[in-house]
């Protein structure tokens, strides 16, 4: 691709720098460059590996806030209807004024708009022979016309009323759904087609759609609601098509780059791009093979390329001297400033401070390396800044002939280096200086006659005036890289040789590995063991550390679970649950019934942790295997029944230090222990329930016969082979699990009992709940009708995955006592309403103070 100047006849590369000790001179054995590298004679030497297109990072960030505020006005058009169609009929009044005023009617306005527009723009991008961008453009403005196609349909077929209201304008007498499709067209149409400040039809073309939009809202043509849809819809659909076939960067590239260098005040005689992760990710052909081109540079530089994410090319001058040029790109400044933002957010004690704009971003690193430089740590010296495009370009002295210490082996990682290493970090602490992402590849070793010298370099994430904790994490970070090199002991030796005993003392508490940068903390998860040897290093250095791990993080996943868990309850309970009609039936009932039910109901809490308490390999206190249930009542909603308490009771024996395998077996067994204790009851039930009694369940001859042909369909089924092996890797994995912990458990009779006795109390419990919500409305049913019916539904709660046997639950208690015990459909179901109320949603608050205390004290 064309460079500074033209390149020499027939394509020939021009005279290289001569090669320096360690530093690969560009190739210059008259070959032919590829596409993406090539040579300039005169005056410079420029080897670079340009993109063809770039994918931003922003464009998709764009993409997915827009879509979020297009939800939001759907939203803002459903539930406040009152207020969207409240300003449009306001507008009404003032339609037939202005309509009359303006001497272009709207639909001439709107129709030139429409047509001169496109014209306009897509000319131009024609003269300037962008094709591509002209094709993504077509593209874009069709994709939001049959977007907006969609969407009319969808509202109009599954929309509510009130939504259609929201996105409708009165049209001769008339409320009309209206999402402007021209609207949502121009939008993405401009959207790809450029900056207004590159484009001059792109301009002038935003200023009418502009004032189209305007008069078509004040004349009442269109609901605000709709319009600001197609808006969103329109720059949705743009964003997406610039981010999917990408867009020409805008960095500084051949001339803009030259030009750049230049007015740092250096002239530079060769430039030649270091090879970054990001050039090597990309596997066209083309690319790959323009990289293949490039020197390798330096290990220092390639360490500074893997530590900073940036450009960086190394510049000779005209008088021979080598400097590394970092350049930032501004299309890849919104990835930085939201991992920034993100890990400020999520870690405690960490300031803000994300750059919102490139320059910003790169005024903060020129200050931290001037600030390093000035206390006299060894990084490399800033010479000067320059603008270029839309880059930021930051000339520094190279690091010579320094090695990062990610190339260094063990041996090589002498007590000097270490001392050397501890040293430089102490300089830029004791200047309040705190580096904030200390990695191998930041740390590099320079041997010398007089001895190491080791560089600190990449200050750009660091802070000025730093708070003590950050200095604290600086240090963690630092002794933990060392102890991936060196061994835990030797880096606890190397830190206590320079700092204090207290500074070693209080990183105890922070040595996780969510406070190390991402290169370290990827390292220490392939050496899992290297933080432990750490801890116990630093205890025997230091009996009276502390090493519990501090709270660090704000939130995590457990907290993220209880937010989603919440909305999802409150979603629930907003959708799903009749208020008015829990008003009736709570008014029509006996309020003592449904007290005992409620009671009842809370004591199958403790039935189930007696039942867990039994089967556990640890000792567990019952009030808290009773909170764990609780707790699971409210992890209920998001998982079907029997889901959540199974989940919960394996993080409690995992967090107390039970092996995944025994507490999966512990699990299971509990769950195949509650099976067969409600098999056995039935059967008692069945049995001991008066046989003369006037509402005694008996068995019909049709359901006996039917039951008949279902176990000779099962025994005809196990003869074939594939049956059989279905069922054995079905059931083989649970049974295979929870055998030998059976065995061990029937060697202690107390737990067998402990565990039917808990067993027992839960279901007969949850039975006596429903038996008192029947007599609660004034309706009777036999003990073991009223077993049946439950059993029965709370099955269909666990066997359709709806959270916590939403409405599935509700319909088989519903249907079973119409079927079981003859009562009327509808009174059924205001019992079983009244039972999941009493026994379920009643339950939720208390389910949720459990977690967020068990949580906090680390049981969960």
């Amino acid at each position: 691709m064309p460079m500074s100047s033209p390149p020499a006849p027939d394509g020939a590369v021009g005279d290289p720098a001569p090669a320096t000790p360690d530093r690969d001179a560009p190739p210059g054995d008259g070959t032919a460059p590829t596409a993406a590298v090539r040579a300039v004679r005169s005056p410079v030497d420029v080897w670079d590996v340009r993109p063809r297109r770039v994918h931003r990072p922003s464009d998709l960030l764009g993409a997915t806030l827009t879509t979020v505020a297009a939800v939001l006005v759907v939203i803002l058009a459903t539930y406040a209807q009152n207020t969207t169609t409240g300003v449009a009929e306001d507008v009404q009044g003032f339609a037939t004024l202005l309509r009359r005023i303006l001497f272009v009617p709207v639909n001439v306005l709107v129709g030139f708009t429409t047509v001169v527009v496109p014209i306009a723009v897509l000319t131009e991008l024609a003269l300037r022979r962008l094709g591509r961008q002209l094709l993504q453009a077509v593209v874009a403005a069709i994709a939001a016309m049959l977007v907006v196609a969609a969407l009319y349909w969808t509202f109009l077929t599954f929309g509510s009323d009130d939504l259609v209201r929201g996105l409708s304008v009165r049209l001769g007498g008339e409320w009309t759904l209206l999402i402007p499709e021209y609207t949502a067209m121009l939008t993405a149409l401009l959207t790809v087609a450029g900056p207004r400040n590159r484009r001059r039809s792109v301009a002038w073309s935003w200023n009418l759609l502009w004032v189209a939009v305007g008069v078509t809202l004040i004349t009442a043509a269109v609901s605000l609601p709709g319009l600001g849809l197609a808006l969103l819809v329109g720059r949705v659909a743009g964003l997406t098509a610039r981010y999917v076939g990408g867009v020409d960067p805008e960095r500084a590239y051949d001339a803009a780059l030259l030009a750049g260098i230049r007015r740092t005040g250096v002239e530079p005689a060769t430039v030649v791009r270091v090879p970054d992760p990001v050039l090597e990710a990309d596997r066209t052909a083309a690319t790959a093979e323009a990289v293949a081109a490039l020197p390798e540079g330096t290990r220092a530089q390639r360490a500074l390329v893997r530590a900073s994410g940036d450009r960086l090319y190394d510049v000779t001058t005209d008088d021979g001297r080598h400097l590394d040029l970092l350049v930032f790109d501004g299309d890849r400044q919104v990835v930085g400033m939201l991992t920034r933002l993100w890990r400020s957010l999520r870690l405690r004690g960490l300031e803000g401070r994300s750059a919102l704009s490139l320059r910003q971003a790169t005024e903060r690193a020129a200050l931290l390396s001037y600030a390093a430089r000035a206390a006299g740590v060894c990084t490399p010296q800033l010479l000067s800044i320059a603008e270029a495009e839309d880059s930021m370009l930051l000339l520094q002295e190279t690091t010579g002939d320094a090695v990062p210490l990610s190339d260094l082996a063990t041996q090589d990682v002498d007590d000097d280096v270490l001392h050397a290493i501890w040293d430089q970090l102490s300089l830029a602490h004791a200047a309040g200086i705190a580096h904030r992402s200390l990695t191998s590849d930041v740390i590099l070793v320079e041997r010398g006659p007089q001895g190491p010298r080791v560089w600190i370099t990449a200050w750009e994430l660091g802070d000025v005036a730093s708070s003590e904790l950050a200095r604290r994490m600086d240090t963690m970070q630092l002794i933990a890289l060392l102890a991936l090199r060196v061994g835990a002991a030797r880096a606890v030796e190397s830190a206590a040789g320079v700092l204090p005993a207290a500074d070693i003392r209080s990183i105890g508490p922070l040595l996780q590995t969510v406070a190390l940068p991402r290169r370290t903390r990827d390292e220490m998860r392939a050496h899992k063991e290297v933080l432990a040897e750490l801890r116990s290093a630093l205890v025997a250095r230091l009996p009276e550390a502390d090493v519990q791990p501090q709270q660090l993080v704000r939130f995590g996943a457990r907290t993220i679970l209880t937010i989603l868990l919440t909305t999802v309850a409150v979603f629930v309970v907003l959708t799903y649950v009749n208020v008015a009609q829990i008003g009736t039936v709570l008014a029509e009932s006996d309020w003592r019934y449904s007290a005992l039910a409620a009671a009842l109901g809370l004591v199958t809490l403790l039935g189930a942790a007696l039942a867990f308490v039994a089967f556990s390999p640890v000792r567990l206190p019952v009030w808290r295997a009773t909170l764990v249930q609780t707790a699971a009542t409210f992890v209920a909603l998001a998982a079907p029944a029997g889901i959540g308490p199974a989940a919960l009771n394996l993080r409690m024996l995992t967090r107390r230090g039970v092996s995944g395998t025994l507490a999966g077996a512990t699990v299971a067994l509990v769950q195949v222990s509650q099976f067969v204790t409600t098999l056995l009851l039935l059967l008692v039930l069945t049995v001991t329930s008066g046989v003369h009694s006037p509402t005694s369940f008996s068995v019909s001859p049709a359901m006996l016969v039917a039951l008949a042909v279902v176990a000779g369909l099962v025994g005809i089924a196990m003869l074939f082979p594939g049956v059989r092996t279905w069922v054995q890797r079905t059931v083989g994995p649970t049974m295979r699990q929870t055998l030998p912990r059976l065995i061990e458990v029937l060697g202690q009779p107390w737990r067998l009992a402990l565990a039917l006795g808990g067993n027992v109390l839960m279901t007969m419990g949850y039975v006596l709940a429903f038996d008192a919500a029947l007599a609660a409305l004034g309706q009777e049913a036999s003990l073991v009708q009223v077993a049946l019916v439950y059993l029965t539904g709370n099955t269909a709660g666990s066997v359709i995955p709806t959270p916590g046997g939403i409405g599935t639950v509700e319909t088989a208690l519903a249907l079973g006592l119409s079927t079981v015990a003859g009562i009327n459909l509808g009174v059924a179901g205001t019992v079983a309403l009244l039972f999941r109320l009493l026994t379920f949603w009643i339950r939720l608050p208390l389910g949720w103070l459990a977690m967020r205390y068990l949580t906090r004290v680390g049981e969960l």
